[in-house]
């Protein structure tokens, strides 16, 4: 065969297509991060970095086209969200960081050259190009590089082809927008020390991801705003570059440098619970759980904690976590935990659960499997806001001083993964974690997520069906309300109640509605919960089987701002035996599986005190007929027997006995 001129020039292109153009990028220093404010914590100290070599960088995001020729199965994942990034020259998508890594020492052993991810500090080198303004081009990001860049709960097509952005002084397209792009270190802590061709941490929980993407404020888009990602994870905002380099890189211990206070000094000794006294009432004084940390570095705490989980620790420690933020739908939330340590009167301060920088990670849960083992489940969004979450799960065996690498149980960035505080184990060893199947205030319910295997695999055995309008009982796919909370019934059914919709009773009014499933979560009946009002905004209900037979629930008497045109209070009787309306929230104990609800008691010790709750709730009065008017509520019992009940922001404590008191039923109390 007679090559023609034509046909060398034609596969000398196809060959250019298929490999990433590189430009050199000259050895310098230069002075990386900023004053770290706000949100931007992360970006402080500044530090100076010196790189001792030139390095190669591709002019632009490695595309589809490129990316298949390593791995030619990709093709069906083009488009998987929303259309997004279908053609051959637009950048590849749906790329984990393994996946990236991957590609690059595929390159290396096809081509015989150093090829591999950037280092962050590498990107934010080649993307300042000099320059020290919030875009290599100045103030504002060029017009040319915007790609939607607003937050959206649906993402919409957009345009990511490459190349056609201008290029900065070193020579490099799209290094703002289009796709955020994988870098090869761990996240981690800056250190003001000055160093030389550095690459993070040496271990981690996520990777670092640089330049911002499509749908999403300018303001992450800048040179030196940090991003990361879970390795695993794949969705349509995250493409890579690669760099060409035979640099040694320098990382260092991320232990040695900052260990959050609730993973410090944890002890390992096994606790002996003493159990209380059964038939002595016990309601403690209300103490906070959510305390502001001092001026400690990288605990970033914000004006909004909310959404708790509460478990407790082999050790006798007591641990709960929420978010942090200023808006629930942002990217700067982040997930505190405090830990009450055995024998201490005071929760410790604040510090970082889990951060995974410029993602929303709404929703969060805790359970002690009663074996050594804590689990921890929560949302990762793929960007802002709460509806497209993939659903993470780690575990802790040392009594969560360490934590296992989050796996991705449910990858899809998807509606049904908001999670819900109090997991269960059902009496067949099936593990269950309720999630809000949507981000509304109850139309779409709330989904299960369920493992057969010691939590190993998960499923969620919706099949897809539209969610039905429960207000008037029937059946339906999914739970009556989001937020629900769930139990094993003695008959081997799940029982949930959930917020945000009412079920009419026979008085024609509507109710707290409560739902049943008899095969596992995937079809449920509803009824209306008679003797309760429904409950709406700034909300939730915990529901919980306690060790002594009956099932709690603690939920609130009606909405403060009578949501929905509701009445707000509800009838209670008092040590003497006298009928009062009380305000705000109550306990109730059911002694036949949920179906009647005897003994109801108003969550207050009778003593006056203003407290703040936090979050929606904010600053109330409790004392004989008010209790706490709002709050999402979260429980667990401890082995001693005590139930320990968090709201928003406030921790109370008491046992069985006290819900009892006052109550005619002597007969039970004998009997425990």
């Amino acid at each position: 065969m007679i090559l023609t001129a034509a046909l060398v020039a034609g596969l000398y292109a196809v060959a250019a297509a298929q490999q990433p153009q590189m430009i050199e990028i000259p050895a310098g220093t230069f002075i990386m991060g900023g004053p770290g404010e706000g949100e931007d914590f992360d970006e402080a100290p500044a530090h100076t970095v010196t790189f001792t070599m030139p390095f190669k960088m591709s002019v632009t995001e490695v595309t589809n086209e490129q990316y298949e020729m390593f791995d030619p199965s990709h093709k069906d994942l083009r488009g998987h969200y929303w259309g997004i990034s279908t053609e051959d020259d637009e950048a590849v998508t749906m790329v984990s960081w393994e996946d990236a890594a991957a590609y690059c020492r595929w390159l290396s052993a096809r081509t015989g050259k150093n090829y591999r991810l950037p280092t962050e500090a590498e990107w934010e080198y080649a993307c300042r190009a000099g320059s020290d303004s919030p875009f290599w081009n100045g103030e504002n990001l060029d017009s040319l590089c915007m790609r939607n860049q607003k937050t959206m709960r649906n993402l919409k097509k957009v345009p990511l082809k490459v190349g056609v952005t201008p290029a900065n002084p070193f020579g490099l397209k799209e290094m703002h927008g289009n796709v955020e792009e994988w870098c090869l270190d761990w996240y981690g802590p800056y250190s003001g020390e000055k160093q030389t061709d550095p690459c993070g941490p040496s271990d981690g929980l996520c990777r670092v991801t640089r330049g911002g993407s499509h749908s999403t404020p300018e303001r992450y888009l800048r040179s030196r705003n940090r991003m990361a990602a879970l390795p695993l994870d794949r969705h349509s905002q995250i493409g890579f570059r690669v760099v060409e380099s035979d640099a040694l890189l320098n990382h260092y211990d991320p232990e040695a440098y900052f260990i959050p206070r609730n993973m410090a000094d944890v002890s390992q000794k096994t606790a002996v619970w003493k159990k209380v006294n059964p038939r002595k009432p016990v309601f403690m004084t209300p103490r906070v759980f959510v305390k502001e940390p001092a001026s400690v570095p990288h605990v970033p705490f914000y004006s909004h904690n909310h959404q708790p989980a509460i478990t407790w620790c082999d050790n006798g420690d007591l641990l709960a976590i929420w978010f942090s933020c200023d808006d629930e739908k942002g990217r700067e939330q982040v997930v505190l935990a405090s830990r009450l340590r055995k024998g201490e009167e005071e929760w410790d301060d604040a510090s970082v659960f889990l951060h995974i920088p410029d993602r929303n990670v709404t929703g969060s849960s805790l359970l002690n499997d009663g074996k050594g083992r804590l689990w921890h489940f929560n949302g990762v969004a793929n960007s802002g806001d709460w509806q497209n979450l993939a659903l993470t799960l780690r575990t802790s065996t040392d009594n969560g001083r360490t934590w296992s690498r989050p796996e991705l149980i449910e990858p899809e960035h998807a509606k049904r993964h908001q999670v819900i505080a109090g997991p269960i184990i059902t009496s067949d060893g099936t593990m269950i974690q309720t999630c809000d199947a949507g981000p509304g205030g109850g139309p779409e319910g709330t989904s299960v997520h369920i493992s057969k295997d010691g939590g190993r695999t998960w499923a969620d055995p919706w099949n897809g069906e539209k969610m039905v309008k429960p207000e008037d009982g029937g059946c339906g796919p999914s739970i009556a309300g989001i937020h629900g909370a769930i139990v094993e019934l003695a008959d081997g059914r799940l029982m949930t109640v959930g917020r945000g919709v009412g079920i009419r009773g026979t008085d024609g009014k509507l109710h707290l509605p409560q739902s049943f499933s008899a095969d596992g979560g995937k079809s449920w009946t509803y009824r209306a919960m008679p003797d309760f009002l429904p409950i709406w905004s700034g909300q939730r209900v915990t529901m919980r089987r306690l060790a002594e037979g009956p099932i709690m629930l603690v939920s609130f008497t009606g909405h403060p701002d009578k949501g929905k045109g509701e009445s707000y209070g509800m009838e209670f009787i008092d040590s003497e035996g006298n009928a009062f309306t009380g305000y705000g929230m109550f306990v109730a104990l059911s002694f036949d599986e949920g179906v009647t609800w005897p003994v109801r008691r108003l969550v207050t010790d009778g003593v006056e005190r203003t407290l703040d709750g936090g979050a929606w709730t904010r600053e109330f009065t409790m004392d004989a007929s008010h209790a706490e008017t709002k709050g999402y509520l979260a429980s667990v019992q401890t082995p001693d027997g005590m139930i320990h009940l968090i709201s928003s922001r406030i921790h109370y404590q008491f046992n069985l006995a006290w819900i009892l008191s006052g109550w005619k039923m002597t007969d039970f109390q004998k009997r425990n």
